[in-house]
């Protein structure tokens, strides 16, 4: 699915959101091109990388708390007489701020002339404060305090100024080189001062605290369950924990899954409490009546003290899971006004189908680029994560731009991942109405997510620059669009991980199988694997079903299996021993040698694996086998699968995780297509292929062979003809 974007990067590849329901999809912006400011280098600026949160108690006034909100961003260098960089933030709408604070850190071309070179910054569009850098070499760190009404939900920071190698009088036309640059620092962050707006009793008002970015970076949030869960409860939270996954905007924090009256929950101010009616304890039971729930579950909030509550119930386990939909459903729980709310069997909780189309449009509105010289607008694309791209895809851009510009000079240009992919002179002619279509590079695979940057050239007609900012000018129309052709990702390897348990951006067929018996390690290996696993799932629509017990064989010959567990709890593991990369003993206790790692005895018993094997009961689905001899093990396995930037890391089908926290990534699959008759398939269109031109080459040299022999019997004949007429 691609993701369009309301917000544009320009001048970088930041992924934003698109409305505040979207923010989830912040996610996939990590690990693009970025575009944006500063770190905190140490003992030189105030920059902080990690989201935290502070209180203080202000005299006459409420607790006062602290936020730092990281922007996700790269070191990035940017370079010409004019820069330019943008990056994103978000404000909760229950923060009552009373101070923001940007900090970055930055380097400017040492050749540059502090007393004509400016960084200016805007914010939404409004200008706000500009300053001259230092006067010395080397890293500079900055400061600003940012005007509260200029502040919005979401919030788009610019970073722009001149850096000049000459004197900004002199009258003739400045070159831009190499030597005109800027350098904006990763680690750049917005730093909240606020007071809380306390939440309501509507379940919208609880949402937005409970999924709120300061709320789970103090883990102050938490999905409570009975110790030991049905498969239904299981279901529920797991489908409500994907939900909220793909809101979170950071690659650090996630919302636990645990128990009633664990130490996460003794502590956490928000609780989803998820359970079937006689699993509740006392209190909760207290607030929802017996008879509210005949035929229906039922979201009802509660406070007491400081601790707010979400009661999730209902009398059976079908329910209850309709009932996580609806909390995975972020459009309903931000709509839902009410305290209390029913819902039946037929209740829509899905959220809406985000199926896969091979087109859309690079931006939802006109994009407007003011200014001369160098101008950009990044898009970011995103697939389903099960797909990436396919030959045969186009960008086509549709664009508009000023008639006072020096055509001779003036182009677009549109780069792939800050690659140039085609470019086109501007033309008088055209202003009004002008198109470009390029196509991708053949035979690149792209995966499921990329930025699409347009840069425009504007150089003035007869001047080197205009006084007026807001000319020349160019827009990028909102029917320029993204035809990307895509295939399925058809790889088990960790580098795609989790693709093979997703299809159409949503859960593929899961079958999970349990330990029977879980203990507070099992919890956290769960809330792991469907952080990750959330955070691309967009919809709530896909099926996942737990089994305590090895499921039956038409179950494993339908679906996508997860396992995990330690062998003495999870039969099925012991079951699967033989087929595993890293097997155990005869006594189940501790991994035994292969051929890829020598291992100890006793070091074979400290060991977690996590195992991306091909189905052995349907050769065209997936198996993930997370296990070790203790659940701790198991869930040190599992802490390799919770983020992105964990699973980036590793590109085989195997992972090993010591207790000294060293891991290690192993491949054994030889052939690591999950349905070897795509790739079958592949290999007999490129060798298809390969003959026809084979073919082709060869009808030629027989023409030209037979074309000769025709000219050589004519000459033969003619010479013939010449001496017998002698």
């Amino acid at each position: 699915m691609f993701v369009n974007k309301s917000f544009i990067n320009k001048q970088s590849g930041t992924k934003q959101n698109v409305t505040s329901k979207l923010i989830g999809y912040w996610l996939l912006l990590l690990g693009c091109v970025c575009g944006l400011l500063a770190p905190a280098l140490v003992g030189q600026a105030t920059v902080v990388t990690n989201p935290t949160v502070t209180a203080a108690k202000q005299d006459g006034q409420g607790e006062r708390l602290t936020y730092t909100q990281p922007f996700q961003n790269t070191t990035t260098t940017l370079s010409g007489e004019a820069v330019e960089a943008n990056l994103y933030f978000i404000k909760m709408d229950y923060w009552d701020v009373k101070k923001l604070t940007i900090n970055f850190n930055f380097q400017i071309s040492q050749l540059a002339n502090r007393a004509t070179s400016d960084i200016t910054l805007s914010l939404n569009g409004t200008k706000f404060y500009s300053f001259r850098p230092h006067n010395r070499d080397g890293l500079q760190s900055k400061t600003v305090t940012v005007p509260l009404r200029l502040v919005q939900g979401e919030n788009q920071l610019k970073i722009s100024g001149q850096i000049l190698n000459k004197k900004g009088s002199q009258s003739y036309q400045l070159a831009q080189t190499p030597a005109n640059w800027l350098t904006i620092y990763d680690g750049a962050n917005a730093n909240f001062e606020y007071e809380l707006e306390p939440p309501t009793r509507a379940i919208k008002s609880f949402y937005a605290h409970f999924s709120g970015t300061d709320t789970i970076a103090t883990e102050n949030s938490v999905i409570t369950v009975p110790k030991q869960a049905s498969n239904a409860e299981l279901t529920a939270s797991m489908q409500a924990l994907a939900g909220t996954a793909r809101t979170i905007t950071t690659e650090t924090t996630q919302i636990p899954v645990t128990t009633f009256g664990s130490a996460a929950t003794k502590q956490a101010d928000y609780q989803v409490v998820l359970a079937t009616y006689d699993h509740l304890p006392a209190e909760f039971k207290k607030q929802v009546n017996r008879d509210q729930l005949r035929q229906r579950a039922v979201l009802k909030t509660y406070q007491s003290g400081d601790r707010h509550y979400l009661i999730v119930t209902a009398l059976t386990g079908k329910l209850l899971k309709r009932a996580g939909r609806y909390v995975a459903n972020q459009e309903l729980m931000q709509e839902t006004a009410a305290s209390t709310k029913a819902i039946s069997e037929q209740t829509r909780t899905y959220t809406s189908e985000l199926q896969y189309g091979g087109s859309a449009q690079l931006t939802t509105q006109d994009d407007y680029l003011a200014g001369a010289n160098h101008r950009s607008s990044a898009y970011f694309v995103s697939l389903p994560v099960d797909r990436t791209n396919a030959d045969g895809s186009k960008i086509r851009l549709h664009f508009r731009y000023a008639k006072n510009l020096d055509f001779k000079r003036s182009l677009v240009t549109v780069y792939l991942n800050n690659k140039p992919i085609g470019s086109k002179r501007l033309r008088a002619a055209n202003a009004a109405d002008d198109h470009l279509t390029v196509a991708l590079p053949k035979g690149q695979a792209l995966g499921h997510a990329f930025t699409i940057r347009v840069t425009f050239d504007l150089e003035m007609a007869h001047q080197r620059q205009s006084d007026n900012p807001q000319t020349p000018w160019a827009l990028v129309q909102s029917d320029s669009r993204a035809e990307i052709k895509s295939q399925p990702v058809n790889s088990l390897l960790f580098s795609n991980y989790p693709s093979v348990f997703l299809k159409n951006a949503t859960f593929n067929q899961l079958a999970i199988v349990r330990p029977k018996t879980l203990t507070a390690d099992d919890y956290k290996t769960l809330t792991n694997l469907f952080n990750l696993m959330g955070t691309y799932a967009q919809q709530n629509t896909g099926q996942i079903q737990f089994y305590t017990k090895r499921p039956s064989q038409t179950v494993l010959k339908s679906a996508n299996v997860i396992a995990f567990g330690t062998p003495k709890q999870n039969a099925l593991i012991r079951d699967l021993n033989e087929h595993l990369y890293f097997q155990y003993n005869r006594k189940f206790t501790g991994f035994v040698s292969n051929e890829k790692l020598s291992i100890e005895s006793q070091y074979g018993q400290n060991l977690g694996t996590a195992q991306l094997l091909r189905s052995p009961y349907h050769r065209q689905a997936g198996l993930l086998v997370v296990t070790g001899a203790h659940p701790a093990d198991v869930y040190r396995a599992s802490t390799q699968l919770n983020f992105q930037r964990n699973i980036a890391q590793y590109h085989g089908d195997a992972i090993v995780v010591d207790r000294d926290n060293n891991h290690y990534d192993y491949r054994f699959k030889k052939h690591a297509a999950l349905d070897e008759r795509v790739t079958t398939k592949t290999a007999v269109q490129k060798k298809s292929h390969l003959m026809i031109y084979l073919g082709l080459a060869l009808l030629v040299v027989l023409i030209i062979m037979l074309a000769g022999f025709l000219v050589a019997r004519k000459s033969g004949l003619m010479e013939r003809k010449g001496r017998h007429d002698e």
